[in-house]
């Protein structure tokens, strides 16, 4: 099956939906989407920082939502369908962090960060891929995260759902691939949002918003699964998870 046509019109600016647009590599890359033609629809809990960022750009329309809400998703795809057009870009980038060292392990942080950061994303992709498949085409962009390679010291909860967001990517890319639609996983590294304030440690290779959503729309006309920066600190978290765990462990021990 030639899909060529099929992707070449996914990077050609049209309709993007946006989850998890209210700050962020959220924020930064629906802007940098609206400055490149694209109509933006812009998802977040929040409605206030929503329609900041509509009196920033006119391209910018505000959908706001709950991913733990599966309903809300579908309603928000109906809505932006019909008020905008037909979606080409989907990026699902909800997310929470709450670290999480041993003295303070809790069930129910693991729940919540699981309920957004994973499940929000079935909940996203159950809204949007009926869309695509139905005509043939799009791109869906999950972001997930450096910290899903290998399991980090303090952030279980965190590690392990940005692990199954992968995964999860990993499993659908050929099934979705053959039908049209490219699914592809976003993995930032630590990128200054109001998430990573909440880190006391000097934190390697750390971006500006602005710079990683320039990274994600250099790649964004390719075709490849993956698209993680900044490429050094990915580099280096990809061949820490080729280590056999003895020696994984040896080196990330100060961290515990």
């Amino acid at each position: 099956m030639d899909n060529s046509r099929g992707m070449a019109r996914m990077t050609t600016p049209s309709v993007a939906w946006l989850v998890g647009a209210s700050s962020g590599i959220g924020q930064a890359l629906a802007f940098a989407l609206a400055e490149a033609g694209w109509q933006v629809a812009i998802s977040a809990r929040r409605t206030e920082p929503l329609q900041a960022m509509q009196t920033r750009h006119p391209s910018l329309t505000p959908y706001p939502l709950d991913v733990t809400d599966a309903h809300s998703l579908h309603a928000a795809a109906a809505a932006i369908t019909r008020e905008l057009g037909e979606i080409d870009l989907c990026v699902l980038n909800a997310g929470d962090y709450i670290p999480m060292p041993l003295d303070a392990f809790d069930p129910a942080l693991f729940r919540k960060l699981c309920e957004v950061n994973y499940l929000g994303m079935v909940n996203g992709l159950d809204a949007i891929l009926p869309l695509m498949l139905a005509r043939g085409r799009g791109q869906v962009l999950l972001t997930a995260s450096i910290a899903g390679y290998r399991g980090l010291p303090k952030s279980a909860p965190y590690s392990a759902s940005k692990a199954a967001v992968i995964s999860l990517a990993e499993s659908l890319h050929l099934e979705l691939k053959a039908r049209g639609v490219l699914l592809r996983v976003v993995n930032p590294g630590f990128v200054r949002s109001p998430l990573t304030d909440k880190n006391d440690f000097k934190m390697p290779f750390l971006m500006e918003a602005e710079d990683a959503a320039q990274a994600i729309m250099r790649d964004l006309p390719r075709q490849n699964f993956e698209i993680a920066f900044p490429k050094r600190f990915a580099y280096l978290m990809k061949l820490l998870r080729l280590l056999p765990y003895w020696l994984y462990f040896k080196l990330t021990k100060g961290a515990a």
